[in-house]
């Protein structure tokens, strides 16, 4: 066997105690705060026309997502305590030491653990989480309104021709297949002088334009409106030009996020709170491998007093540290204070060599 690990017994003894004890911390942090979390918005669902006991179950499912990835790292913290103070108070760290196996081979099932929690932690938020974040934002900005008449596209969607300027309150499809809904345009001679307004429930890409339907046109020079049932507006503005606010990374995949930040420097404007979410994304799911090494401290003591409770707090002392620095240094890099790379990979760094330089100075 591999000086990295201890034997296959003890690897596998300590990894299932490890990883069942992950899950049941987390299953029970998102019960708790799944039920805390439905008390105050269960009747704001409700209270809205329409809305049933489906609609808190869609919330509940929309919901859960974001609590798991949220406190996924605090269960492998809470889980390292548990575990690691487990074997401390049975002894049998002391026969694992006894039989010639050091810390770190203690410590490596937890790893193993933890790096499949990550991996997998990266894999939920590519494939669960950026959907569900980005269908409950869309329906909290809606005060909950039935989910079923909201569409799929961005909301508050903005463009230009000329002097000209159009918005939206939401765009559904892309290309010729897309759709402006609740649409506005503002008919302007320059930049400050507005001559006509032209409201329209829907508008569609059409041959030289866009086809509005329903259109009310006011003149502003006349002071007289009129009202179309269909409408061609002429210009030369695609689908592709209307633009919503700065993108949601909580929304985006990595893949996405990263067209954005090129999209988005492409136009010159600041990318930095966009790459540090970006590298985050990346750095966020390792948080969770370094949750053994914080924990060490309730399993191996700082000088074998026998108290493990306070090896314990000291250990949760850590990881909470972690959490604070790290949601510091994003706020950081979103001020722009710091550069993207440093604010979502400093923690870490940092982090890692206290708790190897703690685990070393007690242990090893």
């Amino acid at each position: 066997m591999g000086s990295l690990l201890p034997s296959r017994t003890i690897a596998r003894y300590v990894g299932v105690m490890f990883l069942t004890r992950v899950v049941a911390v987390l299953i029970a942090l998102v019960f708790i705060l799944l039920t805390l979390d439905l008390i105050g918005e269960a009747g704001r669902i409700l209270a809205v026309a329409g809305n049933t006991n489906a609609d808190v179950w869609t919330y509940t499912t929309l919901r859960a997502p974001q609590l798991v990835a949220q406190f996924l790292p605090y269960s492998v913290l809470l889980a390292t305590l548990v575990t690691l103070g487990t074997l401390n108070a049975q002894g049998e760290v002391v026969i694992f030491k006894a039989a010639g196996i050091s810390a770190h081979q203690i410590l490596a099932p937890l790893f193993a653990v933890a790096l499949g929690v990550a991996l997998a932690t990266f894999a939920f938020d590519e494939l669960v989480l950026v959907r569900t974040n980005a269908t409950l934002n869309r329906w909290k900005n809606a005060d909950y309104a039935p989910l079923r008449t909201l569409g799929s596209g961005p909301t508050e969607v903005w463009a230009r021709d000329g002097f000209d300027l159009m918005h939206a309150a939401r765009m559904d499809g892309r290309g010729d297949g897309a759709r402006l809904e609740e649409f506005i345009l503002y008919s302007r001679t320059d930049n400050s002088r507005l001559t006509a307004i032209v409201n329209a429930r829907a508008a569609q890409p059409a041959p030289g334009g866009w086809l509005l339907t329903d259109a009310h046109r006011f003149d502003v020079a006349s002071g007289k409106s009129s009202a179309q049932p269909r409408l061609l507006w002429r210009t030369a503005v695609r689908p592709e030009r209307f633009i919503g606010a700065e993108p949601d990374p909580a929304t985006l995949s990595f893949a996405q996020l990263r067209g954005q930040i090129a999209a988005a420097r492409a136009d010159g404007k600041a990318v930095g709170t966009l790459s540090s979410a970006w590298w985050h994304k990346l750095a966020g799911p390792l948080s969770a491998l370094m949750m053994p090494l914080l924990g060490a401290v309730a399993g191996f003591g700082l000088a074998r007093s026998g108290k493990l409770f306070v090896r314990a707090v000291a250990g949760m002392f850590l990881g909470f540290a972690f959490f604070v620095a790290d949601n510091f240094m994003l706020a950081m890099g979103d001020f722009g204070a710091v550069p993207p790379l440093a604010a979502a990979w400093a923690p870490l760094v940092i982090f890692l060599l206290i708790g190897e330089s703690v685990l070393l100075k007690t242990e090893e």
